[in-house]
């Protein structure tokens, strides 16, 4: 190991000058040897992505974004599961599994409420207002096991960007009036009038407690307080667009600073 040597895979750090860039190759025998000594010898790994984090953790690597955060990537089994841990504000949610599913679910939530498609999905596309039975039944349909959350009637959420143990930035999504989705994605609105600070203080509290260290976090304000939908690893970036900010830029001045 060559002390200090920290190397990125990707573009996402090129603006750095103190963190040395690969292309990213999905295949490892893909590398050149210099490449993949130069890699193997690094102190710290940048980016490995989910073909090479798990590796890259085995052999003792330094990484980031952090073990944690590649492990939740896109599972919102295991968010809700470790949200439900750690005493996370979490809207109430069951999964359900097998022929009576249906029965089960309809016995423990009342409609309306909210499915979502469990795994690698995002930008909204795989969650899913049930209001009725044949609804419900569709959804049943597209998936193996049923993450069923109650239903929180609001037209914007909080989104909170973490990156290492910073809040970086934090803003406001609107939905527009014809779907219930706020995802910019989907159409919602970026609004960045104050934020309650209740809600970055619990971004910062859930990325400390479960090692989270790359993520925007998406925050709702209930009747209860401040709660945690979800962690989205990998986040878009048009919040920093419409604050006048290169996320690429913030990412390697914290990178040249070690801040991450």
């Amino acid at each position: 190991m060559v002390d200090g040597l920290r190397v990125s895979l990707g573009r996402q750090l090129s603006l750095s000058r103190t963190v040395h860039s690969l292309p990213l190759r999905c295949n490892w025998q893909d590398y050149t040897p210099e490449e993949r000594h130069t890699i193997v010898q690094a102190k710290k790994i940048y980016f490995p992505t989910i073909f090479y984090c798990h590796a890259f953790y085995a052999m003792g690597k330094e990484i980031f974004p952090s073990y944690s955060s590649y492990n939740l990537l896109g599972n919102k089994i295991r968010q809700t599961s470790l949200f439900s841990m750690l005493g996370v504000p979490h809207p109430e949610t069951r999964f359900f599994f097998g022929k009576d599913r249906m029965d089960k679910i309809l016995s423990h939530f009342s409609l309306p409420f909210i499915g979502k498609i469990p795994e690698a999905s995002s930008l909204g596309q795989g969650i899913f207002l049930i209001d009725s039975e044949t609804a419900l039944k569709d959804y049943l349909a597209r998936v193996r096991i049923a993450y069923i959350q109650k239903y929180v009637p609001i037209d914007r959420d909080i989104r909170v960007v973490v990156i290492g143990k910073q809040v970086v930035l934090s803003y406001w999504k609107i939905a527009i009036a014809t779907d219930f989705r706020t995802n910019v994605a989907r159409g919602g609105k970026i609004s960045f009038e104050e934020v309650p600070s209740e809600a970055i203080g619990l971004a910062k509290e859930v990325a400390s407690k479960s090692g989270i260290d790359h993520a925007g976090f998406d925050i709702c304000i209930s009747e209860k307080g401040p709660m945690v939908f979800e962690a989205n690893i990998h986040f878009g970036t048009e919040g920093f667009e419409a604050a006048g900010l290169s996320y690429k830029e913030v990412i390697a001045h914290m990178a040249d600073s070690f801040e991450i």
